[in-house]
């Protein structure tokens, strides 16, 4: 196995800029997650270092090695695809052993690793099966047999769950997150899916317009997002996000939200009266007030699955507010509630959308 290193890494496409300088640091076996919304860049680094795409500038180091130009097929690395690419007209045995074969490894050695993978991925009563007459997340798991079976240096995964029904993802998700465990490999994956960033990582590189908005692992994320970016992105549903204001600083921060102020028991950690900045309060953070409450909502949508519920409400001036019961709600569209937020979990984040010092964040 191996580790990554990039440094000011930049990709074009002719005028258009898709990576920005992008500087990061995956150590050997470590599980690394790029997550992202469409279009943000993160298939486009995956492709970038494993070779299928050149840099327009900056550097690549494979454990210590510059690659930067080195071609896809000399790095050892392997990669798994969204769309399998199994040889149809070959067995699963085949499909696993055919680069082993193009490597020159004697045959023992390929029925050695062909079986070894089978086991770990439960794959051996399908050894002498088409691809067509396997499921969509036995397929899966043959594309990442027949990454395992090279011994890579680093496996790289492009979106490879995004074919499988809602059931098979959180299968298939377990058996990555179990095998990382079993061989210890050097993993960078891709996903448009935060909730498999958070399962699977071991850190996660939040992508933002072609650049690094966060890294870190997945409850630093979670709990201290670094900007508005990533307090969005990052949970779901996603945080609470309000427009505020500072109407005053006497040793407590009182904020005005939509027609109502609000005294909020935390420092103001050098914040200035009339000063704008974003609340963000988490669904879980969010509490049904028995009296007046801090501020009142009208429900317009309640999501019931059972152990949880969703509430989703409004109140004049503000953006949609997301709350999250255990349970199941008694809420109904229209009933009005009052809400409170709880203080020792609201995040602060200035005009350019960075994170604010706070009581339990750096700088406080």
């Amino acid at each position: 196995m191996a580790d990554l290193k990039l440094t000011g890494a930049r990709k074009s496409f002719g005028p258009i800029d898709v990576l920005h300088g992008i500087d990061l640091a995956v150590r050997d076996g470590e599980f690394v997650v790029f997550v992202g919304p469409s279009g943000c860049g993160k298939s486009t680094l995956l492709r970038v270092i494993a070779g299928l795409e050149t840099v327009t500038s900056g550097e690549i180091h494979i454990d210590g090695a510059r690659v930067t130009h080195l071609p896809a097929s000399e790095r050892g690395l392997a990669m798994v695809f969204q769309s399998y690419a199994l040889y149809p007209h070959m067995s699963v045995r085949r499909n696993m052993a055919f680069a082993l074969e193009n490597m020159g490894l004697r045959p023992a050695e390929i029925e050695s690793r062909v079986a070894r993978a089978a086991t770990m991925l439960r794959l051996t009563d399908y050894l002498d099966r088409k691809p067509k007459a396997l499921s969509g997340g036995q397929r899966q798991r043959v594309a990442i047999g027949r990454a395992i079976v090279r011994d890579p240096k680093i496996f790289l995964f492009d979106e490879p769950l995004s074919n499988l029904d809602a059931e098979l993802r959180v299968a298939t998700r377990k058996e990555l997150a179990a095998l990382h465990a079993e061989i210890g490999g050097t993993m960078i994956y891709v996903t448009h899916d935060q909730v498999e960033a958070m399962t699977l990582a071991d850190r996660i590189v939040v992508l933002n317009a072609g650049r690094i908005a966060q890294v870190g692992t997945p409850l630093e994320l979670y709990n201290h997002p670094s900007n508005v970016f990533v307090a969005g992105f990052i949970g779901s549903p996603r945080m609470n996000l309000l427009p505020a204001m500072v109407a005053a600083d006497d040793g407590t921060l009182r904020l005005g939200i939509g027609d109502r102020e609000i005294a909020l028991p935390r420092p103001a950690s050098g914040l200035a009266e009339g000063q704008s900045v974003t609340l963000g309060i988490r669904p879980e953070h969010v509490e049904i007030a028995p009296d007046a409450g801090m501020l009142g909502v009208s429900v317009d949508l309640v999501e019931q699955l059972g152990g949880e519920s969703f509430v989703s409400a409004t109140a004049p001036g503000l953006p949609e507010i997301t709350l999250r019961q255990h349970g199941q709600s008694r809420l109904r569209r229209g009933d009005v509630i009052a809400i409170s937020f709880t203080p020792d979990h609201l995040h602060l984040f200035d005009a350019t959308g960075a994170a604010l010092a706070g009581p339990d964040r750096p700088g406080a």
